[in-house]
């Protein structure tokens, strides 16, 4: 069953007074529990695509359904609120908040939910002891190495139970040991957890992880 279906997807920007085409006429399946790398150069749209999966830029036309929603129609309240609860977000770096400690920042998916404290403690801890980290949640991220960082980002975005992961260069900024941690940490989540991933990478190791691997370039999808 497909969790994502994208069809006839087009998505244009304007610089200046021209028109720039980033998609055209593009579609897409990802299965449920599937684990997707897509490979392809910069400027080929593949992080512009994972934002308009999660509904964090529109389509020029086109639609996106993940489960049964079709994210291209909601509104942008409606879409926040779906957003915190079906996806989940990793990115090259990290975006932690560094005044926050790791319990904090994986928590902050949490406060946008209607969970009570205690549920809200609960959920962070069993997603330390997910990523390994359940001894480092007092920590800062400037007390973290770039793995450790990464796999609080992880936790983050895992945290509410999310029905997708998105993952836009998450080994990116990483050394190789680390990177091999955090791709053997999104194989865990897949095969253990079925989360189902989208993994946006230039690295070939990284991408060969995945079950499937598609290449995104000049706006065509291909295997």
């Amino acid at each position: 069953m497909a969790l994502v279906q994208i069809r006839d997807l087009t998505k244009a920007y304007t610089r200046d007074s021209q028109l720039i085409p980033v998609f055209e006429g593009l579609d897409l399946d990802v299965m449920e529990g599937d684990f997707l790398a897509l490979m392809g150069p910069s400027g080929s749209g593949k992080s512009t695509l994972l934002n308009l999966i999660a509904g964090l830029d529109k389509p020029t036309s086109g639609r996106i359904l993940v489960g049964v929603e079709d994210v291209t129609e909601m509104s942008s309240r409606k879409l926040a609120a779906w957003r915190a609860r079906h996806v989940g977000f990793v990115f090259q770096l990290y975006n932690l908040i560094p005044v926050l400690t790791a319990y904090e920042n994986i928590e902050l998916p949490l406060l946008l939910t209607h969970l009570a404290r205690k549920e809200r403690r609960e959920h962070v801890t069993a997603a330390l002891e997910i990523v390994g980290l359940a001894d480092r949640a007092d920590h800062y991220p400037r007390q973290l190495s770039g793995g450790q960082e990464q796999r609080v980002a992880i936790a983050r975005a895992v945290v509410s139970d999310p029905t997708i992961l998105l993952a836009d260069e998450p080994t990116g900024d990483l050394d190789a040991r680390s990177a091999d941690e955090i791709l053997t940490l999104l194989q865990r989540l897949n095969a253990e957890f079925t989360k189902t991933i989208l993994l946006v990478t230039h690295d070939a190791h990284a991408a060969a992880r995945a079950h499937s691997v598609m290449h995104l370039e000049k706006g065509v999808l291909s295997r």
